[in-house]
């Protein structure tokens, strides 16, 4: 049996051939712009290989994602369990510093404590500095024509800045607390260590008279303590910066203000301050009530339903429980007797009690009662019963319908 070889050498070899002018033209024809030519066989190449780079490039691409996204997930998995703890955590301490606040409060309502509370604020735009680095003091265009008088609080919405040195009738010369001169009353937010706050040299913060015995730490949050009598308490001064030991047993705390003292346009000026007395509230809310406030509320009903409704009830409740009337044997005689089977006799009854109820006012007319005669119809075998009585018809008294609840009839 001959080989494949053998037996297409010659096709083999002419597709050989064909193949190598192919290539030799292709390697000496060149395509492209006018700019730059690009051989044939070099555009031919790119066109047969680029299919099979783009596919590796994404499954590369693919499970890179696959992988980075598993490790991305895991992360996000614990970081979702810490965040949890975090959660119930902060819970539990909310509880404990919302029943601390409430001692609190009832405490200062027992001391007749007074807290001051921003009430009235004048805004003022900056129009001037002071140029000098002994004096950090700025120029705002609001003066004694809005109520601005010496030593009042400037603050802005981040933190304080200063208060007013002095005061002219369209322009006022603000303290910075950047400066040597000044001096405000602050507590560490955490710790609750009081200190004063003074401007240096350069223009830095520092806060002074903390003992060095004293756990001050970077981060911690400096507020007013209102003891220097013109900021009031809580206001934002800043965040301890850096932390050293100092002379005379004192640290000395460098402080990052909160407002940005280098670049202030508008500020804010504390014209008046509410001083009242703490009150201890407590309004506790049940969750029952809360719950009521979010269900959906039943429409209320137009006034023509309103009115109309009470009556049909009350025809309904009338014809449902009204007490069955005494029938007597003579009831609906007049002048003669006449012979009655029990059956009329009923209906004629049950007709002149219905038709003897006054409408009441402000209802809707009552229904016609009408009695079929298949509910007190007597058999058909029974025969007519006649009753003998004289001409002249006996006095009754008038008949009324019963209104004994208990009354079997």
């Amino acid at each position: 049996m001959e080989s494949v070889l053998g037996r297409y050498r010659n096709l083999i070899i002419l597709v050989g051939v064909l193949f190598l002018q192919v290539l030799g033209l292709a390697m000496q024809v060149k395509r492209g712009s006018d700019t730059q030519d690009t051989r044939l066989i070099r555009i031919w190449a790119v066109g047969a290989l680029s299919p099979f780079e783009r596919s590796l490039v994404w499954v590369r691409n693919g499970s890179g994602n696959i992988f980075h996204n598993y490790i991305y997930l895991r992360g996000v998995r614990a970081e979702n369990r810490e965040l949890k703890q975090q959660i119930e955590q902060m819970r539990l301490q909310q509880v404990r510093l919302s029943e601390d606040a409430a001692q609190a409060h009832r405490l200062q309502s027992l001391l007749a404590f007074k807290e001051q509370f921003v009430s009235k604020t004048v805004a003022a735009q900056v129009i001037g500095s002071s140029g000098s680095d002994l004096s950090r003091v700025v120029y705002i265009d609001k003066g004694e024509n809005v109520g601005i008088r010496r030593d009042m609080p400037v603050i802005t919405a981040d933190g304080i800045v200063g208060k007013v040195l002095m005061v002219y009738p369209s322009v006022s010369q603000v303290l910075l607390i950047n400066d040597q001169t000044s001096g405000v009353g602050a507590i560490l937010d955490k710790s609750r260590l009081q200190g004063v706050l003074r401007g240096g040299a350069t223009g830095e913060v520092m806060l002074e008279r903390v003992m060095s015995d004293e756990q001050v730490a970077p981060g911690d949050i400096v507020l007013t303590s209102g003891g220097d009598r013109i900021f009031p308490k809580g206001l934002p001064v800043g965040t301890v910066s850096k932390v050293s030991n100092g002379k005379d047993l004192f640290l000395n705390i460098k402080i990052k203000p909160a407002a940005n003292l280098s670049k202030l346009e508008e500020v804010l000026v504390l014209v008046e301050k509410q001083e009242r007395q703490a009150v201890a509230e407590e309004k506790r809310v049940r969750a029952s009530d809360i719950l009521s406030q979010r269900l959906p509320s039943v429409p209320e009903k137009p006034p023509q339903a309103q009115a109309a409704t009470p009556g049909a009830s009350a025809a309904a409740a009338g014809l449902s429980s009204a007490p069955k009337p005494k029938i007597p044997a003579a009831m609906g005689a007049s002048t003669a007797p006449v012979a009655k089977t029990p059956a009329a006799a009923a209906a004629s009854a049950v007709t002149g009690v219905a038709q003897k109820a006054p409408p009441q006012a402000g209802t809707a007319p009552k229904p016609k009662i009408s009695v079929t005669s298949t509910s007190l119809s007597t058999p058909a075998t029974q025969p007519a019963i006649v009753e003998d009585k004289p001409l002249t018809p006996p006095v009754q008294p008038a008949v009324q319908p019963s209104s004994n609840e208990n009354d079997p009839h």
